[in-house]
C-alpha cells in the first residue's frame, strides 16, 4: 500500500483512497510523520474496506457505455433545457462522452459537454452538474459570485459536490 502525503496550509488531516489504490493524505504543514502513521493505523479497517470496494468495481463494457451515452443524451438534454429556462441562459451544442476526469464543461461559445457516467449517480447529482455548467454561461470562472449563483438554483450543491468528490473517482475508473 503506497501512501502519498501532501502538506499544505490546511487546518485538518484528510485521507482518501485513490482509484489506483494509493492512499492520499493531505495534512497541515506542521504535522509530524508519527501523527500521519498513527492516522493510517487508526483507520486501517476503513482503508481495507475502501480498497476492497475498489478491487470489486466492475469495468463497463463498450455496449454498457453506449447505453449510458444514449440515456444521458435524453436525460441530461431534458435537464439542460429545463434549467437553462429557469436560470435564463442560452446554450449551444450538448455533447455526451465518457470523460476521464470531468463531469461536465462549458466553453465560451456555450457548448456543453457531460460525462455519460453521470447516469450512475443520483438525479440530484446530475441536476447539480447541469446547473453548475449552465451557471458558467453567466460566470466563466469559479468565483464567489459563480458559487452564489449555483447556490440560488441548487441550494444543496455542497452535498452533491461532496458526493462527487467522495464517489466520483470510483465511477470514473469504470
Amino acid at each position: 500500500m503506497e501512501v502519498k502525503v501532501i502538506r499544505s496550509r490546511r487546518k485538518s488531516l484528510m485521507m482518501q483512497v485513490m482509484p489506483d489504490c494509493t492512499i492520499l493524505i493531505k495534512a497541515p504543514l506542521n504535522t509530524s510523520d508519527k501523527t500521519i502513521e498513527e492516522l493510517v493505523l487508526k483507520k486501517q479497517h476503513w482503508l481495507n474496506k475502501q480498497l476492497a470496494k475498489l478491487h470489486k468495481r466492475i469495468v463497463l463494457s463498450e455496449a454498457e457505455i453506449a447505453e449510458l451515452k444514449m440515456r444521458a443524451k435524453s436525460d441530461i438534454g431534458e435537464r439542460v433545457a429545463h434549467y437553462a429556462e429557469i436560470i435564463g441562459v442560452t446554450y449551444g451544442r450538448i455533447t455526451i462522452r465518457k470523460l476521464k476526469s470531468r463531469w461536465g464543461s462549458c466553453n465560451a461559445a456555450g457548448d456543453l459537454s457531460f460525462n455519460c457516467l453521470l447516469m450512475l449517480a443520483s438525479a440530484e447529482v446530475r441536476d447539480y452538474v447541469v446547473i453548475h455548467e449552465l451557471c458558467h454561461r453567466l460566470q466563466m470562472n469559479h468565483s464567489a459570485k459563480f458559487w452564489s449563483t449555483v447556490a440560488c438554483y441548487c441550494p444543496d450543491y455542497k452535498l452533491q459536490r461532496k458526493w462527487l468528490r467522495d464517489n466520483g473517482p470510483i465511477l470514473i475508473q469504470r
